[in-house]
Formats: structure tokens, C-alpha cells, sequence
């Protein structure tokens, strides 16, 4: 009994040991491009002979790389296959199931339905953000089991639970769009980061491009905050990583082949200089450098010009948007992938899902090097797909706007002049616009803690052009530099843990400047979602004066006039200057406070202020 008994562990053990795993964990029937490849990976040898007997589907190729342990098959879905379970078999009688599912129905759900100009997006960082399920912050078989919320660099917990507990807080707020940094898996042991010792709390260190992370909740319930949040009127970006994975994913762990990953004979890291992409003059060994070279030691960077792996994270990225059913994709790292696997990407995601939207981070330092990434006028030798990127320029020149003294060429000129620019971008409506983020400088710390600035930079971000993105607490003035990292400006949102003393997601919790600010955030907010001429609006805008800057929204037969004025003193707003847009309209109501002005006299705007008028026709 005791030898049976052993060797059935010893069985189950080697069972274990020799499992097959498949990549992509399963698919569907009636995808738009019928061939799919099939990762599978063993920590054994597999054998390349195969056979598969399924109606309707076919393999047309297989590939066996250095690493034995890895098996690709190409197959062919036609249109008459049926959902069902494939099951592959091997010469010495091994079967690895497969299985397809029916495919959703994307143009008749509320899914794949894209974010417009006319949504605004709310950034969340889902372990800073709410816990709602305490339960499943830590578990053991994982790499990193420490949760501490006094230890700024380790996890404090938040999860998808949280999120979904608080969606109700987030609509009234006005937010029509979540993004939230990645949830995919991060099966990694603490990293050393300089002399800090860091936990991959943000997301963005991969290990397993098919599993929801179970300290966030696992698929589950990232199925259930995507249903949840589409029957409340609300959409979904996911965050996705092309350029490098964790250091303990299996395909660095394992790789398949050595060009798998850019190697180099030590570390390398990227210059970061995207100037590199449009110089004339630029070294190619520079370039190489940039679009190779290892953001950190622990973050192995992909080989995208490798087809393998390319295909890789090409269907994963597909499987998620069907499998959740999401509505657009950020993407990390924009700038440092290879340029023909982007296209590729962009091509295969749109083609399944049409309306989906797709915005690359594009950290760039001017508008030709913003607008060479993504669809563009530009005459260079590659050409760009992506639909849009995250507006680094556009941040720069509102904080310009805001800080610094007016000039020919400073202070908000340097906004009108940005603007100037967007001939350059084929649509500059698709660009995401924002004032902070998850790896910057907190907004409100930016203007030194001015509610008047505050309030001037929301204007702007909600009435200019673009997708707008707002940073977690922005409403509730969370503030904090960068210092001595990034875990300074991604504290926990207060009242997201049961035991916080006080709750900034109830009115209670909030100081009165806090009260006076998240009553601005959403009263602008509503009006942006509910004015078309805001978010739609075509923009004509008026060369600053004295710190002075005017711009029209102009949609069907309204005409909205935003001014703003940063000088510390008061300034005159001549209507007649604006004659070619106001045509004899003789008053208008601000769309906030709900006073009145007369078009026909001068009128006096106050100090670092801001406000949105509706022209009307007497």
C-alpha cells in the first residue's frame, strides 16, 4: 500500500513537472483573422510531431525552436468551425485540449465601444486606490508576500473589489472612462531600485500575460468591474507593457530562443532621447540602442522584430480585449518598441474590434516628435498607425501657462503656440491630455498649492481638445512631489482601507478647500459630458495678450467662448477683438457660476482666473 501509494505521488509529481501549458489559454470561433499560433511551453521536451483531428480547424505549420521545451502550431479556424474542445496529440500519446469558445458579440453589447474627446478619463493605480477585499493581499505561493502600508515601496493592498465598491463615488464625479495600471500578474520578488527595495505594486513587471493577478482578484473579478462598470455607463482601458516583461516570466525563466529577447554582452540601458526617430542625422547604433536597450536590470527587454514573440504579445493583447471586453488600450513604453510590430499590433487590434481605441505613451519634449508617433502629416520615412498619444507637449505648455510669467514666447503663449502646432497631427482630438500621472509630479503640488491655479488648470484640461485624463484624488487636491521617487505621488487615496481614520470619498472627510475643489471638479466635469460643444467643438483661438487668452468651441449652432487670464492683475476682455466669432451676439452666461456679460462693452476679468461662456443670440 505504501509503494502504490509512492508511486502515484512520484506519477502526479511528474504529472506536474511535465505539464503543457498553452499561450493563448484558449480562443474563439469567428475572429476575423482565422489563423492563430499556439504557444505551448513544458518544463520538458516536447515533441514537434503533432496531430490534430477537429472540423473546421487545421494545422498549417509547427516549429520546434532551440529550447525544446517549446512548441509553436500554427492553425487555421475557418469560418464553419464550431465552439468546442481541440485536442492535440503527440506521438507517445500525450493530449494537450484546447479549447474555442463562441465569440462575444462586440457591436450589440456595451463592449469594444472605444473612449472619444467626449469621455474623460479617471487614472487609478489599483493598490493605492481602495481595498475590498483584504482577504487576498497576500498569499504565499507568490514571490513577494509582504503588505505594509507604512512601507511606501511595498503593496498596501487595493484591489478590483475597491474599484468596483467605489464606481458609484466616480460617476457622480462625472468620470466616463477608467484606466487603471496593468493587472495582469506580477509575480516578482522585491527588486532593488537604487537603494530602495521595491514590490511591483504598479503593475508594469509582467510574469503572466494571461492571468488578472489574485491580489487584485484574479479574472474573475476583472470580468465582474468590466460588466459592473458597463451597466453603469462607464468604460474600460487596460494598460498593456509590449516593450520588456518581469524578469520571472516563463519566457525569460525558459526562453524559447535566444532572440527572444535585445541582448547585449552587458547592460544596456535606453537613451530615451525619441529625437532619434526624426534626426537626419541620427547614429543607427544610437537607435538600436534606444529601441534595445533594458529599462532596468529586472525588466528584460522583447525582441518585437523576433515574429515569435511579436505574435506573442499581439494575441495576448487580442485575447484580453475579447476575453474582458474592454474598450480601448494605453500602451507603456510607446516610444521604445520596434516601429513595424506597433503598425502590426495596431492593425490586428482594429481589425477585430473597429471602435476600440488605442493611445500610445509617447514621453516626448516637442509637438513633431508627439505627432511622429502616432497617425500624423508628417513627410518621414515611417509612418505611425496609432491613433493617438499620451500629450506630453500640450502638459508642458499648460503648466507654462499657469507658472510662468507671460511673454512672446512664455507663459500661456507657449500654450497658444503648442496648439499652433496641431497641423501636424492628423486628429490631435484622439490625443489623451492630462496634468499629471502616476509618474509624475502630483498637479496641485505643481501650482504650488494655488486653488485658483487649481481650478484654471481643470479648465483648460476639460475644455481643450483631446481626451482628457485626470490622476486619482486630483479631485480632493492629493499633492506631492516626486521625492524621493514615484511612491511619493502614488499614496493611498484616504478612506480606501476600512480602518483609514478619514474618508476622502464622502464630503465629510474633506477640508473646505478640499470641499470647494471637488465641487469645481465635478460641476466642470458634468458640464463637459453633457455640453457636446466642449468635447466636440471646433477650436479657433486668439494670440494671447497681457497674459490674456481667449479660444471659441464652436458645434451645430452653439458657440462657446473660454477665457482665461493668468496675469496677477485684472485684464479687459474686448469682445470686438473677437468679432469674426461673436457676430453681433450682444450677451453670454457663464456655464458655472451663471452670471451674465454684455457683448457689447469691455469686461473685466479678474486675476488668475478662468471661465466658459455660452454666446447668446440677444
Amino acid at each position: 500500500m505504501r509503494i502504490s501509494l509512492l508511486i502515484l505521488c512520484l506519477f502526479l509529481v511528474r504529472l506536474a513537472h511535465s505539464a503543457i501549458h498553452p499561450y493563448p489559454t484558449h480562443w474563439w470561433t469567428g475572429m476575423k483573422n482565422p489563423h492563430l499560433q499556439i504557444m505551448l511551453h513544458s518544463n520538458s521536451d516536447l515533441s514537434s510531431k503533432v496531430t490534430l483531428n477537429y472540423p473546421g480547424v487545421t494545422i498549417k505549420k509547427i516549429y520546434q525552436p532551440e529550447n525544446k521545451h517549446y512548441l509553436f502550431i500554427d492553425i487555421q479556424i475557418s469560418p464553419a468551425a464550431q465552439p468546442g474542445e481541440l485536442k492535440f496529440l503527440f506521438t507517445d500519446g500525450t493530449r494537450v485540449p484546447y479549447l474555442l469558445k463562441k465569440r462575444q458579440r462586440p457591436q450589440t453589447e456595451k463592449i469594444h465601444h472605444g473612449v472619444r474627446s467626449e469621455d474623460l478619463i479617471y487614472l487609478i493605480m489599483p493598490d493605492r486606490f481602495s481595498n475590498g477585499d483584504p482577504t487576498n493581499d497576500s498569499f504565499q505561493d507568490l514571490r513577494d508576500t509582504e503588505v505594509n502600508r507604512n512601507n511606501p515601496y511595498a503593496r498596501h493592498g487595493g484591489d478590483i473589489a475597491g474599484i468596483i465598491q467605489r464606481l458609484d463615488y466616480l460617476k457622480e464625479l462625472g468620470i466616463t472612462a477608467l484606466w487603471m495600471t496593468p493587472l495582469l500578474e506580477n509575480d516578482m520578488p522585491k527588486m532593488q531600485e537604487g537603494p530602495w527595495s521595491m514590490s511591483g505594486y504598479h503593475g508594469y513587471w509582467t510574469t503572466n500575460h494571461y492571468i488578472i493577478d489574485k491580489r487584485h482578484g484574479g479574472n474573475d473579478a476583472y470580468r465582474n468591474l468590466v460588466k459592473t462598470a458597463h451597466e453603469k455607463g462607464l468604460k474600460i482601458i487596460q494598460d498593456a507593457v509590449y516593450n520588456h516583461v518581469g524578469s520571472y516570466h516563463h519566457t525569460v525563466l525558459d526562453l524559447p530562443m535566444r532572440d527572444w529577447l535585445n541582448q547585449w554582452p552587458t547592460y544596456t540601458g535606453p537613451s530615451h532621447r525619441e529625437e532619434l526617430f526624426t534626426d537626419p542625422y541620427a547614429s543607427e547604433q544610437e537607435k538600436k540602442v534606444m529601441l534595445g536597450g533594458w529599462f532596468v536590470p529586472h525588466l528584460p527587454d522583447l525582441n518585437l522584430a523576433n515574429p515569435y514573440c511579436a505574435t506573442f504579445i499581439i494575441q495576448s493583447n487580442i485575447w484580453s480585449t475579447e476575453e474582458f471586453g474592454i474598450d480601448g488600450w494605453r500602451v507603456d513604453t510607446y516610444k521604445y518598441c520596434d516601429e513595424k510590430f506597433l503598425n502590426a499590433i495596431n492593425t490586428a487590434l482594429r481589425s477585430e474590434f473597429p471602435k476600440l481605441t488605442i493611445f500610445g505613451e509617447a514621453w516626448t519634449n516637442t509637438v513633431p516628435a508627439s505627432a511622429y508617433f502616432t497617425e500624423n502629416n508628417l513627410s518621414v520615412p515611417f509612418k505611425h498607425t496609432i491613433q493617438g498619444v499620451t500629450d506630453f507637449p500640450l502638459n508642458s505648455a499648460i503648466y507654462n501657462a499657469l507658472n510662468d510669467p507671460f511673454g512672446w514666447t512664455d507663459g500661456v503663449t507657449r500654450l497658444y503656440m503648442t496648439l499652433s502646432q496641431d497641423f501636424l497631427y492628423a486628429n490631435p482630438q484622439t490625443n489623451c491630455t492630462f496634468l499629471d500621472n502616476h509618474d509624475m509630479n502630483r498637479f496641485f503640488s505643481m501650482v504650488g498649492e494655488n486653488l485658483q491655479k487649481y481650478k484654471m488648470g481643470l479648465g483648460l484640461l476639460f475644455t481643450l481638445r483631446g481626451i482628457p485624463q485626470v490622476y486619482y484624488g486630483t479631485e480632493v487636491l492629493m499633492k506631492n512631489y516626486k521625492d524621493p521617487n514615484d511612491a511619493a505621488v502614488r499614496k493611498d487615496f484616504p478612506g480606501g482601507w476600512k480602518d483609514d481614520s478619514i474618508n476622502k470619498f464622502t464630503p465629510e472627510g474633506r477640508t473646505a478647500q478640499e470641499k470647494d475643489a471637488f465641487l469645481y471638479f465635478s460641476q466642470l466635469a458634468r458640464l463637459r459630458k453633457n455640453t457636446p460643444t466642449i468635447s466636440k467643438g471646433r477650436t479657433i483661438q486668439f494670440i494671447p495678450q497681457n497674459g490674456l487668452y481667449v479660444y471659441f468651441k464652436l458645434y451645430n449652432d452653439q458657440v462657446i467662448m473660454c477665457v482665461l487670464n493668468t496675469a496677477a492683475q485684472t485684464n479687459q476682455l474686448d469682445p470686438m477683438r473677437y468679432a469674426e466669432v461673436v457676430k453681433g451676439k450682444l450677451s453670454a452666461h457663464e456655464l458655472l457660476n451663471g452670471s451674465t456679460i454684455d457683448l457689447t462693452k469691455k469686461v473685466d476679468i479678474a486675476p488668475h482666473s478662468f471661465y466658459i461662456y455660452a454666446l447668446n443670440n440677444q
